[in-house]
């Protein structure tokens, strides 16, 4: 199970979207298991994720003396070697990526190094389908996250949900992707800028910057 079924959007939407995980399994093979993470996340770090996670914090490092006006200007570039070194125990790890070809050689190199862990990607399931038959396996199993009924229609429009449910912990709320929104439209801030503060608020490094830039810019132009 991961919470990165719950990524609002139709199939041909995560075409820029994919998350690969190494998962141990508590009294089965989390037992010296550290060194085997690290390699995995090293490996994915070769093959141009744009976001990487080992459960416990993303890779935009914490900073320390921040004020209200030095948000903007904080730094977004990610930190993949203190993701890596930052794996101190048992967990789950993941990589996120853009492109399909990119995922598909990260995955074909862990196969070949045959951690022993459980491996699973997160994206569309035709999408997932193309990835494993590009390294040469069928796919093991599929899971799916059903759809989203609200007849009082509480929930916010789809280009907000697109936004903030790449977080699966919830922790990118539906007001800050909101206002996130409002303000590239606005012209008051970047769209760079804009998918770092989004990026920062995921903990566990699965939120798409690449993915909700491009929506950023979707919603825009559908606005024009």
């Amino acid at each position: 199970m991961t919470n990165t079924l719950h990524r609002y959007g139709k199939a041909d939407s995560f075409n820029d979207d994919y998350i690969i995980f190494a998962i141990p399994s508590k009294g089965k093979n989390d037992k010296d298991c550290i060194p085997k993470l690290k390699e995995f996340l090293k490996i994915c770090a070769q093959h141009n994720p744009v976001n990487m996670g080992n459960g416990q914090r993303g890779t935009l490092t914490p900073e320390k003396d921040l004020g209200p006006s030095s948000h903007w200007n904080r730094s977004d570039q990610p930190d993949f070697e203190s993701i890596i070194d930052g794996v101190t125990k048992p967990g789950t790890v993941s990589a996120v990526f853009a492109d399909a070809s990119d995922a598909t050689e990260c995955l074909q190199e862990i196969i070949e190094a045959d951690f022993g862990i459980s491996v699973n990607i997160s994206t569309s399931v035709e999408n997932a389908k193309e990835v494993a038959r590009g390294c040469g396996i069928r796919r093991h199993s599929v899971e799916y996250a059903l759809a989203v009924s609200d007849p009082h229609d509480h929930l916010p429009n789809s280009q907000i949900l697109s936004l903030s449910t790449m977080c699966g912990h919830g922790m990118v709320s539906f007001n800050l992707a909101r206002k996130m929104l409002d303000m590239v439209r606005e012209g008051r801030r970047t769209p760079e800028q804009a998918v770092a503060t989004l990026t920062r608020f995921c903990p566990c490094g699965v939120y798409n910057p690449e993915r909700a830039k491009r929506l950023l810019l979707e919603a825009c132009r559908e606005q024009k």
